[in-house]
């Protein structure tokens, strides 16, 4: 693991370069460099296991990776982790809630982790609170919410210091067409004033409308790294791309019992 690079000539918010992460024998992501652009959305795709979330962990500095590097706003995951951390917002696949504590306390505890003034915090709370739905559900404890509530809540957390990038992966699993449909419209606003957008899904149809720009990620390694305007003038679907990309199974089993 190189932990001395020289930063790249780059202006982008995200650059990664040359980053595997190995398990044993097995290679999760394999060499792969890539770069995003300030203000941009960017969609991060890939099947079940193709390293989409061992990526984002390495990106986030949950995992490192066993070699190369990236860089956040300018900074070295490697160099930097704590600073880097400051600038980002994240919510993992795993959420990382606290049981025991209660909606607006993770809000709270998010704030006071970034040095937010006390009068901050409580405002920042309730707008964002507000904005997703769980203003009155706020005492709730995350053990006794939904699967959605805790997915806002993470989003909110990850929100709450203003971060100029932010890492989402599968925001939208389990939630609602209405909590949907505001966490879309809050993230394209987030985008137009400037800020870089991160986000993995297996749901195409919102990646297709909301990324400027996609990489697909198979067995470890980037398949295709394209603007959705470039898709949309060939004439193909990002389905047909990601499909394409993928690859149909080999064999498929006779399940004429079934009809």
């Amino acid at each position: 693991m190189d932990s001395h690079a020289s930063p790249p000539q780059s202006d982008a918010a995200i650059v990664v370069r040359n980053f595997t992460r190995e398990f044993g024998s097995k290679v999760a992501v394999n060499d792969i460099s890539f770069e995003v652009s300030r203000g941009s959305f960017f969609g991060f795709l890939g099947p079940n296991g193709a390293g989409k979330s061992t990526t984002v962990r390495m990106l986030t500095g949950l995992l490192p990776p066993t070699s190369g590097n990236a860089w956040i706003d300018g900074r070295s995951i490697l160099s930097e982790p704590v600073n880097v951390k400051r600038h980002m917002g994240v919510i993992p696949d795993d959420l990382a809630l606290f049981d025991r504590l209660s909606l607006s306390e993770h809000l709270t505890l998010a704030g006071q982790m970034h040095e937010l003034p006390g009068a901050d915090i409580e405002s920042r709370t309730e707008d964002l609170l507000r904005l997703l739905d769980l203003w009155d559900d706020r005492g709730t404890h995350a053990v006794d919410a939904s699967h959605g509530m805790r997915k806002k809540t993470a989003l909110a957390m990850a929100l709450i210091h203003r971060p100029r990038v932010l890492f989402l992966d599968e925001p939208f699993e389990g939630i609602d067409p209405i909590a949907s449909r505001h966490i879309r419209s809050l993230l394209s606003q987030l985008a137009k004033s400037g800020a870089t957008i991160f986000l993995t899904s297996h749901i195409l149809e919102i990646i297709e409308r909301l990324a400027d720009r996609v990489a697909i990620i198979v067995a470890g390694s980037l398949a295709v790294e394209e603007s959705l305007e470039s898709l949309r003038r060939s004439g193909g679907s990002l389905e047909d791309v990601f499909v394409e990309a993928v690859g149909e199974p080999a064999e498929r089993p006779d399940l004429s019992w079934l009809a």
